[in-house]
């Protein structure tokens, strides 16, 4: 079972962030970065962001915020819970044992790149071993000890931006790759993206939904408020679901409305995820005071 392998792994301490053994590479600061690992004939890779991402006066060191047990050890835990299922199970996939190796991406570019960068290094050494494996077979008949199996492909990381940044390094050494949650439209460019799947429908959808609500109460005027975020700008949300219409329109016969052409929205403002503040909120209160005259 996972659970007595994980005891095995990192002892009698069950906390949250005992699911992460204490191996892996040093960050600037070095603070030593933390993964799970549970053997078998075929490793899995994932980067699950089990911390927040690094606090502003912390970013250089890339040292990783508070834990997040639900987005964080939770899907690590689920992840460890789906293979113990799969290998339990031997009308799956007889005589073969699903391992895996979790790291941890903190919801960081920087710290997901360097996270991917081991997993790549740990296929090269690999590759590396067997050649020498191989030598040493023919000419010495001795075997060197197995190293770390490579992983035959990765799950993360959660962000679309990441995501995109651990895809141009990964397809460099043909790894494939599967998002559980990035939703960027531009992932679904295989031309620049061809080891990348997702397991979620694009932002593209989400544009169609709106659309189709917009079609079924025949709304003329529509005003957006958005997150600030490199998947998320003004124009890239506006073009998009203007686009959408478009092609909604022109697939019924009809032609696109003037107000998709020149401009979808009346305004596009961005907002913080939270309003913390009464200034915050009095602008929110105006927009829409605007909106309702």
């Amino acid at each position: 079972m996972i659970v007595v392998t994980v005891v095995v792994l990192l002892g009698a301490d069950l906390s949250p962030l005992a699911l992460m053994d204490h191996v892996g590479v040093k960050a600037q600061n070095n603070e030593r970065r933390v993964l799970a690992h549970i053997p078998g004939d075929i490793i899995i890779g994932a980067l699950f962001s089990v911390h927040h991402q690094p606090p502003a006066d912390k970013v250089h060191e890339r040292k990783c915020g508070a834990v997040r047990e639900q987005y964080g050890i939770q899907r690590v835990e689920a992840m460890m819970h789906t293979l113990d299922r799969i290998n339990a199970d031997p009308t799956i996939l007889p005589n073969i044992t699903l391992g895996c190796e979790i790291r941890d991406s903190c919801w960081h570019s920087a710290v997901a790149l360097e996270q991917s960068i081991e997993f790549i290094r740990d296929t090269l050494v690999s590759s590396d071993e067997e050649e020498s494996q191989g030598r040493c077979t023919a000419e010495a008949g001795s075997l060197l000890l197995q190293g770390k199996k490579p992983i035959v492909g990765l799950i993360g990381p959660g962000s679309s931006s990441v995501a995109i940044q651990v895809q141009n390094l990964l397809q460099l050494f043909n790894i494939p790759q599967i998002a559980y949650s990035a939703t960027s439209m531009d992932l679904s460019d295989k031309s620049l993206f061809k080891y990348f799947m997702r397991v979620v429908p694009s932002d593209m959808q989400q544009a169609r939904a709106m659309v189709d609500i917009v079609k079924r109460y025949n709304w003329s005027y529509v005003s957006a408020i958005h997150t600030e975020g490199k998947t998320v700008k003004k124009k890239q949300f506006q073009w998009n679901s203007c686009r959408t219409l478009s092609r909604f329109q022109e697939d019924k016969g009809h032609r696109a409305h003037s107000r998709c052409r020149s401009g979808c929205y009346s305004f596009n403002s961005s907002s913080l995820m939270h309003i913390k503040t009464k200034q915050n909120e009095r602008k929110i209160k105006k927009k829409v005071q605007e909106i309702g005259q």
